[in-house]
């Protein structure tokens, strides 16, 4: 497993592992935490402060990254909108993928995600570096799909078709 290299602009799942004064130090999976200031969420002022705990699950991106500084994330556009970018919910899994696989994912009308969401709704958030968090209605349908996504990394697109036919029970 390659270790992730942050990049100026990725989309990643970060987790908090602490917070010091204005900033929250989240582990993205690199070689170094990156950082999160509490002003980088929408509507976020120094009275309206975001409600982010030690352990939660973020989805944000680097508006800073190079090797002479500290990694640096934010979880607004360049227009101060979180465009889906915040504390993700507490009652989906979260599990590591290679990074290979997640460009496949993350690619425009991927075959995989589209046959997956015919199965059932599901809500499934993916990090460049190679953290997926996915929420289905029921627990048994959550492990079903991380099931198939952790397979995605050896299965031909023939043999997946045929475990989604299996079961969707056609």
């Amino acid at each position: 497993r390659s270790q992730y290299v942050p990049v100026k602009g990725d989309h990643v799942i970060g987790i908090v592992t602490a917070r010091a004064g204005d900033v929250f130090r989240l582990d993205v999976g690199g070689s170094e935490q990156a950082a999160l200031s509490y002003l980088a969420f929408e509507g976020a002022t120094k009275r309206n402060r975001p409600n982010v705990q030690v352990g939660d699950l973020i989805y944000g991106q680097f508006l800073v990254a190079n090797k002479d500084m500290e990694p640096e994330m934010v979880c607004i556009d360049s227009s101060g909108r979180s465009s889906g970018m915040g504390v993700i919910g507490q009652d989906g899994f979260l599990f590591k993928v290679s990074l290979g696989l997640i460009r496949k994912l993350l690619a425009p009308k991927c075959e995989i995600i589209q046959e997956l969401s015919q199965l059932y709704p599901f809500e499934l958030v993916l990090g460049m570096n190679g953290r997926i968090w996915v929420k289905a209605k029921t627990v048994q349908q959550t492990l079903i799909i991380v099931n198939i996504l952790e397979a995605c990394e050896y299965m031909t697109a023939e043999q997946r078709k045929q475990a989604l036919a299996k079961l969707s029970g056609n």
